[in-house]
């Protein structure tokens, strides 16, 4: 058994690295990563979490303790192997090149986690959109970002992305958002009438605030119909924003109903004249093209 401990595996430098050497480097390495994980947990969930820090901040400071023992635990690792500072400066200065062109995209995206824990542009528990998608802030880690979704998906974006691109995060500032409701109502309805039903409706909602003040805005005159927006904020609700929508929409039209303002729809006229004396049948029967300058749709 010692014999096999104390075989030599190669050299790296002026030490000779053995079975031995080798288990009790990656047996550190494993303890440490573990060592990690367990102090993250415990200075996030439990230290930090008596305090009144947020918990996105607790969070990065547990990220950081992680971080900082996974470096002690590799250094020892590295000092078991006999690898002395200077070598690992050599060798790292070595690595870099292969490293700045193989795995450029690891790196980048780790510096930008990083970036991400010390600015805290975003944290656990915002409220995100990327695109179409919009999702809840799950985890940040070393390389990507889990966000999860209101129907439990889980998106993995790379950090990078939430540094050189355009994000929204509602939750930022603060926890209050705005919700827009367009509504279209018949050119026969009062636009005061509107906006008094509208109002109500937003007071009757569950998760809208009383203030700021709901707010309604007449944007304009459609095609078909007077268009207004029914403004309204709400803090309860900035994780669920579709429920609240739905909440609103059933509301807005029971207050519609019952105030008798006829929600429209687009129509089409099509009003068939004659030609000379002519019926339209005629016409149709004999002429394709002259069928087609007798029908005139006016739409309204």
């Amino acid at each position: 058994m010692e014999q096999v401990l104390d075989y030599r595996l190669f050299r790296i430098g002026d030490t000779s690295v053995t079975v031995a050497s080798l288990a009790a480097s990656l047996l550190l390495l494993v303890g440490t990563y573990f060592l990690s994980r367990l102090a993250r947990n415990f200075v996030a969930n439990r230290v930090l979490a008596r305090t009144p820090l947020a918990l996105g901040l607790r969070y990065a400071i547990g990220r950081f303790v992680g971080y900082f023992i996974l470096f002690l635990g590799a250094a020892a690792a590295l000092q078991t192997l006999g690898v002395r500072a200077t070598t690992l400066a050599a060798f790292g200065a070595a690595v870099g090149v292969g490293v700045g062109f193989g795995l450029q995209d690891i790196v980048k995206n780790f510096v930008a986690g990083l970036v991400i824990l010390i600015e805290r542009p975003i944290q656990v528990g915002d409220r995100l959109e990327i695109g179409e998608v919009s999702g809840d802030v799950a985890e940040i880690r070393a390389r990507a970002t889990v966000i999860r979704t209101n129907d439990d998906v889980h998106l993995i974006v790379p950090n990078s992305r939430f540094i050189t691109e355009t994000v929204v995060n509602r939750s930022y500032a603060s926890p209050r958002v705005r919700c827009r409701i367009p509504v279209g109502v018949s050119y026969g309805a009062a636009p005061r009438s509107v906006e008094k039903a509208l109002l109500e409706a937003a007071a009757r909602c569950e998760g809208v605030l009383a203030q700021p003040e709901p707010m309604v805005r007449f944007r304009g005159f459609g095609e078909s119909s007077l268009e207004f927006e029914l403004l309204c904020w709400t803090e309860t609700m900035v994780h669920r924003p579709g429920a609240l929508v739905s909440r609103l929409n059933f509301l807005v039209h029971e207050r519609l109903t019952e105030s008798e303002i006829e929600i429209p729809f687009p129509q089409r006229d099509v009003h068939i004249r004659s030609v000379q004396g002519l019926p339209a049948e005629a016409l149709r029967a004999s002429s394709p093209r002259g069928t087609e300058s007798a029908l005139r749709p006016e739409r309204r």
